[in-house]
């Protein structure tokens, strides 16, 4: 397990969230249509950097995922792919839960890992969208945190 520390992004994070987040959509979005690809990943470039993002972060302060929270929502969750699998979205999720038991979160369907992942920390299905938020045909498996 990678030893992470969670910290609120400041506007200098920005470029490497952007980074993070293709690196993680390149490893697992792999259904996605090459055009929305770099539509959405356009879309992420507007929005990301100014966003109020929770990171983690290793011993050097150099962020290795991060999430978005919108009151009890988990609007994303994106882990450099380099060291998924080490604990850091996990840690990610521990954060959110301890500022919003009540936890909810939405990820695309055909991302199988991501379901899995969120099953093993105990979120369950609560509904199903036909199309992504943008209205993309890709549906989403709505989810919330169930202790």
């Amino acid at each position: 397990m990678t030893a992470v520390r969670i910290r609120p992004s400041r506007p200098d994070d920005g470029p490497r969230a952007v980074e993070i987040w293709a690196a993680a959509v390149d490893a697992t979005h792999d259904f996605l249509a090459p055009a929305d690809r770099v539509a959405i990943g356009a879309e992420v470039a507007g929005f990301l950097p100014s966003a109020p993002l929770w990171l983690a972060v290793d011993a050097r302060d150099r962020p290795l995922g991060f999430m978005l929270l919108d009151k009890g929502h988990m609007e994303a969750l994106f882990i450099d792919p380099a060291v998924r699998g080490q604990g850091v979205g996990r840690a990610l999720v521990a954060h959110a839960l301890a500022l919003q038991p009540a936890l909810t979160t939405d990820v695309n369907e055909q991302n199988e890992p991501a379901m899995a992942f969120y099953r093993r920390l105990g979120f369950v299905p609560t509904g199903r969208s036909e199309c992504d938020g943008q209205g993309r045909p890709y549906p989403l498996i709505h989810l919330r945190f169930s202790a």
